[in-house]
């Protein structure tokens, strides 16, 4: 039987979602537009050509806060009503710790495992969002609430 893992990156446009047979990357998918609107969408035709779905896996922080309640809410909709356990891991493992869009100009950065909001130097380099070739589980938790890393105003 074909076991088959879903990986989506939502917190950046555009929406990456990976699917992977054994822990390697067999299908990628690239789509523009808002989360809310292209997830289902996409998930559905998803579904339909790949039956075995083992694990879904998703980046739960940091990021836009819209983003990561939609795709939590749709993937843990969708693994309890069809038991397909839930995983989470944070962004700058997908995107080589680079920094993340916060609000307005300023980063989500991660230094010595603390994340900061605050603006970027003029040299820093931007990396974008990337699917891993191969799907380290080991970097996804089965803590999968959105965390959202801005402190109160």
């Amino acid at each position: 039987m074909l076991l088959i893992d879903i990986f989506i990156i939502s917190i950046s446009n555009p929406l990456l979602i990976g699917v992977y047979k054994e822990n390697n990357l067999l299908e990628e998918i690239k789509i523009e537009g808002k989360t809310s609107d292209v997830l289902p969408v996409i998930i559905s035709e998803v579904l339909k050509k790949y039956e075995n779905i083992s694990g879904l896996y998703f980046v739960n922080s940091p990021g836009s806060y819209m983003a990561i309640k939609v795709a939590y809410i749709f993937l843990k909709t969708l693994s309890i009503a069809k038991n397909i356990p839930l995983y989470a891991s944070n962004g700058f493992n997908f995107n080589n710790n680079s920094p993340i869009k916060a609000l307005g100009k300023k980063y989500f950065i991660k230094e010595n495992d603390t994340i900061k909001v605050d603006f970027l130097d003029n040299d820093t380099k931007i990396h974008d969002f990337k699917l891993p070739n191969s799907l380290n589980k080991e970097l996804f938790s089965k803590n999968t609430l959105p965390i959202y890393n801005l402190p109160a105003v």
